[in-house]
């Protein structure tokens, strides 16, 4: 009955999830609205399909822990470096100044003791990450100056979130010990101190060599068996030390930034952090308590209009101190209005600590998705009258684009960097383009990072890695590989997910070649075609054809054979119409060669002629 009975709860989940998330985003809500407006539907307070949801949510909960894991992965030393300024000046100024404001609302008007003041101004602090940043990105956004000054700011949210965590526990007045691990709050302080220490030189030492040998095996399902052991085991230890497991995947996330296996990481999570993610929002929505709603309805409209207003307000008097332009300012300050999805973790973390009691608790769930659920709006409202106004019909957003404020990788990706990818990639790096380059040879990577080159491990037949990779903003895909049955299934994946991106393709002869001119590549190079038309030249001048007839005759050959290959294209699949067309456009390149070579030797004979008639004089 237990069994059947999860499975019936599967299913409820799965439909609810698969009817409202499409719908949401649709309408433009996003799709953490979606889930959220689904488990709202199903929870107990609708249609009662599904009862309490908090089982669920301590599963679903590792999604976030998932999330923080591929955050860390994203942050590497030298984008934070570039972004120092936004992230850790303004950032700083938004979370302090905004959970300051809060936390003096809580107390003035609501008569909150400080330690619940400041917790609820941390909490309601962060913006939502996820509904921001897709809201942006699908309204083109992202890349002005007001979505990079929000991005900036949402990447220092995430990076806070781990301190925020540690902090709570510390403003738990009447229980400051923690349950576990029986730790004052200095000492628990200490312990997060030394146990991330520690966690940071164990993973450095001990992580890189399991992926190489687990990447030598070539079994793609090991690799994700192994990354989620990463995640899995980093958050084990940090319950194990009464820790939050967020913390844990968070370092091994930044631990694992700069590795040659990152995109194969993020590739091998993203799925499991979606789901999990997807879930846990489901479960929020579901244990949204409506009649609280019904109780106080007046009190919980003042509270997310106050939270607007205050956040607002915060953001805007920044980004004027910061001298955004005219309505890239409201784009700033009305893209983080609202409170994050983080807030759901850090009310239920906060409730367990006993820092807030259970009916602030459940108040704080509902203005933080009611909250949430006003982005679009405000949003809305920024598109229909801010921005006609203060940037003309919207076209000075777009003139003002730069660069997007993720580091979405390079122009180029390189796919197979053996013998005949290096030499490519070598040329465009000397010509100052970067290159993303992915390997599946695990022995490969290694030796060319010897070499001081920057590779990535990772399988390119995959859409998640191409897309962590940078895929969706590259300008050209060099396929290197010789594998043809590999090859084309690349080329299948990038013109059915990345279509905007142009392929060059390696073809190791004629077979492949014609495979791939079937799969749509434009731009097709047959690896020995060069280096054999070469030699063949230096031998014509080497048996006393003048360096400049040699070339010609090279260049002729190579035109008659590109010819001759498109032409047998329609035959490639009947092998005997191809050998016999073989034949007959061989014989064609053997008499335009002999024709050549006549009309050369009778120009040599008027050259001499002409010689001879101009010395008989003086004879």
């Amino acid at each position: 009955m237990e069994h059947s009975s999860f499975l019936f709860q599967a299913v409820i989940y799965l439909t609810a999830a698969v009817i409202a998330v499409p719908l949401a985003t649709r309408l433009g809500l996003g799709s953490v609205l979606g889930y959220l407006i689904a488990g709202v539907v199903i929870g107990p307070h609708a249609l009662e399909l599904v009862g309490d949801a908090s089982e669920e949510m301590h599963v679903a909960e590792f999604g976030v822990a998932l999330m923080l894991f591929l955050i860390g992965l994203e942050l590497q030393p030298r984008k934070l470096w570039r972004m120092r300024g936004a992230i850790f000046g303004t950032g700083t100024a938004q979370l302090l100044l905004t959970a300051a404001a809060i936390a003096a609302v809580a107390m003035l008007a609501y008569g909150r003791e400080w330690r619940s003041a400041l917790a609820i101004g941390l909490i309601l602090g962060l913006s939502s990450t996820a509904i921001v940043l897709q809201s942006l990105t699908e309204k083109g956004l992202l890349r002005t100056e007001g979505g990079r000054g929000a991005f900036s700011v949402l990447l220092f949210q995430d990076i806070a979130v781990i301190p925020i965590l540690a902090l709570l526990p510390l403003l738990a007045g009447s229980q400051p010990e923690l349950q576990a691990s029986g730790l004052s709050g200095w000492r628990y302080a200490l312990a997060f101190t030394g146990t991330m220490l520690a966690f940071v030189l164990a993973g450095r030492y001990l992580l890189g060599p399991l992926l190489r040998l687990v990447a030598g095996s070539q079994l793609r399902e090991m690799f994700t068996v192994t990354s989620l052991l990463i995640v899995v085991g980093a958050a084990a230890v940090m319950i194990w030390l009464d820790l939050s497991p967020a913390l844990g995947t968070f370092m091994a996330g930044v631990i694992l930034a700069e590795s040659q296996f990152r995109h194969e990481l993020e590739a091998d999570i993203q799925p499991f952090k979606g789901l999990l993610l997807g879930l846990f929002f489901i479960a929020v929505g579901a244990s949204i308590n409506f009649n609280l709603i019904a109780q106080y309805p007046l009190l919980l409209l003042a509270l997310v209009l106050l939270l607007v207003v205050v956040k607002f307000t915060v953001l805007f008097a920044l980004a004027r101190a910061a001298r955004m332009s005219r309505g890239e300012d409201w784009l700033f300050a009305l893209s983080l209005a609202q409170a994050g999805e983080f807030g759901f973790v850090l009310v239920s973390f906060a409730a367990q600590r006993q820092v807030l009691e259970d009916t602030t608790a459940n108040l704080l769930v509902v203005v933080i998705a009611l909250s949430m659920a006003l982005t679009p709006i405000l949003l809305l409202v920024y598109e229909q009258f801010v921005q006609p106004r203060y940037l003309r019909g919207g076209s000075a957003s777009h003139s003002q684009e730069q660069e997007p404020p993720e580091d979405h990788g390079s122009p180029v990706i390189i796919i197979g960097y053996g013998r005949f990818g290096q030499i490519a990639g070598r040329l465009l790096n000397a010509c100052g383009f970067e290159t993303t380059l992915l390997e599946r040879n695990a022995e490969q990577l290694d030796l060319v990072r010897r070499y001081g080159i920057k590779a990535y491990y990772g399988d390119a037949s995959r859409e998640e890695l191409l897309k962590a990779a940078g895929a969706k903003n590259a300008k050209l895909v060099i396929l290197t590989l010789s594998d043809q049955a590999a090859s084309l299934e690349i080329v299948a994946q990038l013109h059915k997910h990345f279509p905007h991106v142009t392929i060059l393709a390696r073809a190791r002869n004629r077979m492949h070649q014609y495979a791939l001119m079937e799969a749509g590549v434009k731009y097709i190079f047959r690896e020995t075609v060069d280096s054999a038309l070469s030699i063949g030249e230096c031998a014509l001048q080497l048996l006393g054809l003048s360096p400049l007839q040699a070339r010609r005759a090279a260049r002729k050959f190579r035109q008659h054979d590109q010819r001759m290959l498109e032409s047998l294209f329609p035959y490639w699949r009947d092998e005997s119409q191809h050998i016999a067309q073989t034949r007959i456009y061989r014989e064609q390149l053997l008499q335009a060669l002999q024709e050549d070579r006549r009309d050369r030797d009778l120009h040599l004979d008027h050259h001499w002629e002409a010689d001879d008639s101009k010395t008989k004089p003086g004879l």
